[in-house]
Order: structure tokens, then C-alpha cells, then sequence
């Protein structure tokens, strides 16, 4: 069954006699959308967890303005949050809503073009006032003028049913209405047969200084619930059943959560403690706090007075013997490239995580992007090349960051993760890994001289190389004979000392080249998805395009035709097969939440005529939009072999 084809089972009776019906979909897609200060992004991810408990797969899409607090009841400040879950494996938060929750007028103008005719608008009338509507241009009101006869329209008072529910509790009119959220949680956990105990116990812990306030919420989470069982309104609800999935421990987690928990098992596994000098930037703030929460592990948290400072507390830190991590987000990077070059002169190990957004300047703080590859690459000046790794999911940014350590660890190195605010506030199930079944990225500190004196006297040489990695010892402060330059100015080769010799710069700078070159040895093939090795078009992402692309993927499978999908997550140095596997296609298209800057890279290093495909909306890609651009380059592709060749008479 789809979600446009549902099966229908007789329901209970509920109080009153009422019978309804329980209709049975394999997925859905609900967009809950409101005024800043409706609470929609609590109501998101309450939602969530309780699907997440449920045994659902799911994928989130959190949208909130950068605004701290937009004027109330206006455009700039809807805030919404969409939730796909199903009982099936998806990739994306999903193209459309198949339901929209409108907490006030400027929640409907905002979100009504996304959802598709025949669509459930769930509005809270109460907020559907001459005032509000003027506010967003509504000349009349959309519920009476006829406007939404296209769409499944139920309008309920949400307000008022929530100030009647908590008419005892105490609370004034002005905080009784901040409850509204949990009456409409309530009622769509009714209507979607979501476990409540849950929601019950956060709301508890929530509040557990102020019990009124926490008995009001249940009040009306409570209230919202009882009035899906009772009303005429809704005459269904609706069973999404859980998802097939490997046995495990299962836990609901955003990127930030994923990619800040990696570090800490960077941390354990490597036995170093685990130093954070950050500066709070949207959307990578939540590392900082979550990390801030982890001293048990050794892990220390700083928060910087500025960017420079928060990367050069980390490299100070990695200089002392620890996991030295930044992070940020683009702006933070641009501050941070000259203390970049600083890690790539002194070869320390240094992960730095950019939280992707939209650009230039101060940008779009809240929305996603992919547009800082180029500046990973290449924003520095000389020479200095640095790994780049992006993560392909909320659940993938633990790995992606495990990965970031191991590779610092081992080519003492600075590393790039980019993230993005899609991943970074996104989430999805993610299986517990087995703490021993976790790399071991533990490292040895050189604690004896490795070199000798024109003398014969034993000397330790800094700069002098691992033969299979080209990385140079690391020796702690402190450690006796382990004495040796530190700094920006060249590095003599072996010695460490300041050099000015202009061949042995030639040869340290392409020593610091072959370093991050030779990591490509050291990394998985290329991660091709072609199931009958027979598509003549191939379709490469990088970072968050992975879900897209691969929902693209699959309908263009479903449809009949043949695709291959290629993702890359070791950005820079990229896998050592990459070249074979572009030339097996006629065709390769590269979608990018940017200009095109992957495929930039791909056609001068590879010289392959890649077809990209960008857009820069703050939003990811929509799935069928992806698959009818592909479709078009098979279409042509096909067309282009079988049309006949000229020849002679």
C-alpha cells in the first residue's frame, strides 16, 4: 500500500459511540508550521522521538527563520518542522507534506504551495483573525472564501480548546495559550497511533522546577489526544507500522548529536583526551553543548572569545598531546584559514568541523548549503593542502567524524569535516555501535631520540618521516631530549629549524602534498550503487545530496530504467579508483547545493565533461526533481546510440 492508496480497518468505538476507522499507510509526510514562539520545533521533535520509539524509519527537516524572534503572526517568522516516517527504509524528509498543520495565517500562506492538491490542512482557527490575516495580505479569510476548496481543509480551535482544557490549572490566558503545541501533539498522536508515555515523561523532566507548568502541558497534551478520540472532525486515523530493521540498540539522533558523540568515541578509542576551542556560530552551536556535557569522557569544552582564538586553543592543544578539534561554520572558517596554515606548517593533528550554510558573509544562517568545498580546498595561502571528509547523514556524521580523527591521528594533519545545516539539524534512527567494535586509533609519542649529531650524539628530528605515512613524530611538551622548533616560518627538512633554502621549501611543500596524496591509499573504493552494472548514466554527490539523489535513484529503478549513483565521502584526496569508475559512463551528473564546485574539481582533475545540476534555496534537493533531470540525460543518452549514422550511397 502507498501512502496515496490506503487500506481501511474497522476501528474502535470511541466515547459516545462514535465508531472509526484505522487507515493503514506505509508512509507519510507531516509539515507542522507556526509562529516562532508556537514551540513547533519541540512539537517536531517530540513527534519524532515517539516515532522514533515506535519503530518507524523517519528523516526530519527542521526550517526556522535566523531571526531571534520575527515579528509575531508575520512571513519572515513561520517557523516549521517536517517529519517523514514510514515503515520502510526512506532518505529524505520527503518532497511534499501530505499533511500541513498551520498554527495562524501566516503558517497557511507560507507552507499552502508545498502541499499537494487534495492535501489535509489542519488550521487553528482561533488565530484566523482580521488582524492576522491583514498582517500577511489576506484581503479575506481563506476559511470561508472558498480559496482552499482544492485542499482537505479541517479547522479546529486549538486556542480556545487549549484555555478551556487548562481553565483550572491556575496559569494566566497568555501562558495557558503557550500550551497549544502539546494539544496539537496531542491530537496527532492520535491520529497517527503514536506512543504518548513518552512525551508524558519528557514533559515531567522538562519542567520539574515548575510543576504547574508541567501539569499543563499534560493537561493539554492530554486533552488533544481525548478530543481526536471524540470528535466528528476526524473521522479515521491513520497506522504507519514499524520498520523492518537489523537487530540492535536504536536511538532517535540529529547530526550535531551524531557528529559530537563520534568525537568522543575518537577520544576513547584513541586514549587521548579531547580539547574543544570553539566559537558559537549557527548551525554548529550544538556540538559545543553537547560536548560540554561529555567531561566524564576527558573531554574539555572552551568556549573562545572569537574564532581565531577557538582554533588556535585547539592546535595548542593538539601541540600538548590531545585530540585538538574547532568548530564552525563558514564565516568561522574564513577567520580561522591563517591558524589552518599554522596546523599545515606544523603538521599536528587538528579536526575542523564547518557546519555548512547558506553563504556569502553572514549568508542564510538557518538554511543549508554546500558552497565551502572550494574554500575546504583551497582557502589558504600557499601550498597547504588539508584531507576533506563530508558526512552523507545525520547518523553518518558519527562515522564521518571518526573517520576526521583517524586520519589526523595517523598523518598528523589538520582535517576538514563538512557538515551541512541540513545534516546538522536533521535526524534519523541510528543503530549503537559496539564500543570495541570501533577503530583503534590510538597513537605512539615519540619519547626517544630518532636521528643522531654530525657528532654521532643521539639528536630527535622533528620533521624526520614515517616512511608508509610521511608523517613526522609527535612528541609531547615536556618529554625529556624531545625539545624542538615550533612555529610558522618553513621547516628544514628532518631538523625542524627555520629554512629559507629555496629547494628545500620545493621539497617540504611537495612532501606535505604526497602526505595528504597518500591518504588515498589508505581509504575505502569508491562507494558505487549500480545494480546491474548495466546504467550508462552515473549520478555523484557528495555530503547531504546523498538521500536525494539516492530517493531520485530509486524511482528512476522503479520506473524501469537504469542509473548508477556514486557518493564520495573522502572529498580530498578522493579514492584512488575514482577515475575508472567515472570512465565506465557515457554520462555524469553532478547535483550540488552550490555552483558546481564538486563538478569543477572532477573535470580538471579527471577531464570528464560532468554535467552539474545546482540550486542554492537554504533547502535540499527535492528527490523528483533530481530524478526527472536524470531522466532527461538517459533519455538523451539512449536517443544518441540508437539514432542512425550517415555514411555513403
Amino acid at each position: 500500500m502507498t501512502a496515496l492508496e490506503p487500506s481501511t480497518t474497522p476501528g474502535s468505538s470511541a466515547p459516545g459511540g462514535l465508531v472509526k476507522s484505522v487507515v493503514e499507510l506505509d508512509r507519510v509526510v507531516i509539515r507542522l508550521a507556526g509562529d516562532s514562539g508556537d514551540g513547533m520545533q519541540l512539537t517536531g521533535n517530540r513527534f519524532t522521538s515517539e516515532t522514533a520509539s515506535f519503530g518507524n524509519d523517519l528523516s526530519t527537516l527542521p526550517n526556522f527563520p535566523a531571526e531571534i524572534r520575527a515579528p509575531t503572526g508575520t512571513l519572515p517568522g513561520v517557523s516549521s518542522f517536517q517529519l517523514h516516517f514510514a515503515d520502510h527504509d526512506i532518505m529524505t524528509p520527503g518532497d511534499a507534506p501530505d499533511v500541513l498543520v498551520a498554527m495562524n495565517p501566516a503558517a497557511l500562506k507560507a507552507n499552502l504551495a508545498d502541499l499537494p492538491g487534495g492535501g489535509l490542512v489542519i488550521v487553528d482557527s482561533d488565530e484566523f483573525t482580521p488582524r492576522n490575516l491583514a498582517k500577511v495580505g489576506y484581503a479575506t479569510n481563506p476559511l470561508e472564501d472558498g480559496s482552499l476548496e482544492g485542499w482537505q481543509v479541517v479547522s479546529v480551535g486549538l486556542t480556545s480548546m487549549t484555555l478551556e482544557a487548562l481553565k483550572d490549572s491556575g496559569l494566566g490566558k497568555k501562558e495557558a495559550e503557550r500550551s497549544k503545541n502539546m494539544f496539537t501533539l496531542g491530537l496527532l498522536s492520535w491520529m497517527y497511533h503514536r506512543p504518548t508515555e513518552g512525551t508524558v515523561r519528557f514533559l515531567e523532566r522538562q519542567f520539574r522546577r515548575k510543576p504547574e507548568i508541567a501539569a499543563a502541558n499534560i493537561a493539554a497534551f492530554r486533552a488533544g489526544y481525548n478530543y481526536g478520540e471524540t470528535t466528528e472532525a476526524f473521522a479515521v486515523s491513520y497506522e504507519i507500522k514499524p520498520a523492518p530493521m537489523s537487530p540492535g540498540r536504536y536511538r532517535n539522533i540529529s547530526g550535531n548529536q551524531a557528529l559530537s558523540l563520534g568525537l568522543v568515541a575518537a577520544g576513547q578509542r584513541s586514549g587521548l583526551p579531547v580539547f574543544l576551542g570553539a566559537y558559537p556560530i549557527t548551525p554548529a552551536s550544538d556540538i559545543l553543548h553537547e560536548l560540554s556535557r561529555h567531561k566524564a569522557f576527558g573531554v574539555r569544552t572552551f568556549q573562545a572569545e572569537d574564532e581565531i582564538a577557538g582554533i588556535g586553543a585547539a592546535l595548542g592543544a593538539s601541540f600538548g598531546g590531545a585530540l585538538g578539534v574547532t568548530t564552525t561554520s563558514g564565516p568561522g572558517v574564513s577567520l580561522k584559514s591563517e591558524a589552518l596554515g599554522l596546523a599545515v606548517m606544523t603538521e599536528l593533528p587538528l579536526v575542523v568541523v564547518d557546519v555548512q550554510r547558506g553563504g556569502p558573509s553572514t549568508g542564510l544562517p538557518t538554511k543549508t548549503e554546500q558552497s565551502d568545498l572550494l574554500q575546504a580546498m583551497f582557502g589558504r595561502n600557499g601550498e597547504a593542502p588539508l584531507p576533506v571528509i563530508a558526512p552523507r547523514s545525520p547518523g553518518d556524521c558519527f562515522d564521518a567524524a571518526l573517520e576526521a580523527a583517524r586520519i589526523a591521528l595517523k598523518y598528523r594533519t589538520p582535517v576538514m569535516l563538512l557538515s551541512d545545516g541540513y545534516l546538522a539539524n536533521g535526524a534519523e534512527p541510528w543503530a549503537v555501535p559496539a564500543a570495541d567494535e570501533l577503530p583503534d586509533l590510538r597513537v605512539e609519542f615519540a619519547t626517544e631520540p630518532n636521528g643522531a649529531a654530525a657528532d654521532g650524539t643521539p639528536e630527535f628530528l622533528p620533521y624526520l618521516r614515517d616512511p608508509e605515512t610521511l608523517a613526522r613524530p609527535w612528541a609531547v611538551p615536556g618529554t625529556s631530549g624531545m625539545q624542538h622548533r615550533i612555529g610558522g616560518l618553513e621547516k628544514a627538512d628532518k631538523s625542524g629549524n627555520i629554512s629559507y633554502d629555496p629547494a628545500n621549501h620545493d621539497l617540504m611543500t611537495r612532501l606535505r602534498q604526497a602526505k595528504v596524496d597518500g591518504i588515498a591509499a589508505d581509504i575505502p573504493a569508491t562507494d558505487v550503487d549500480d545494480p546491474t552494472g548495466g546504467a550508462r548514466v552515473a549520478v555523484i554527490g557528495w555530503g547531504s545530496t546523498y538521500g536525494p539523489i539516492g530517493a531520485a535513484c530509486r524511482q528512476i529503478r522503479n520506473s524501469g530504467r537504469e542509473v548508477a549513483q556514486i557518493h564520495l565521502r573522502h572529498v580530498n584526496p578522493m579514492p584512488a579508483d575514482l577515475g575508472e569508475v567515472l570512465g565506465r559512463y557515457d554520462r555524469v551528473v553532478c547535483p550540488e547545493m552550490n555552483m558546481g564546485q564538486l563538478a569543477l574539481l572532477l573535470r580538471a582533475k579527471y577531464l570528464v565533461d560532468v554535467q552539474s545540476h545546482t540550486q542554492v534555496r537554504g533547502l535540499p534537493f527535492r528527490a523528483a526533481e533530481l530524478a526527472a533531470v536524470v531522466q532527461d540525460v538517459i533519455d538523451s543518452t539512449t536517443s544518441t546510440s540508437t539514432a542512425p549514422t550517415g555514411g555513403t550511397k
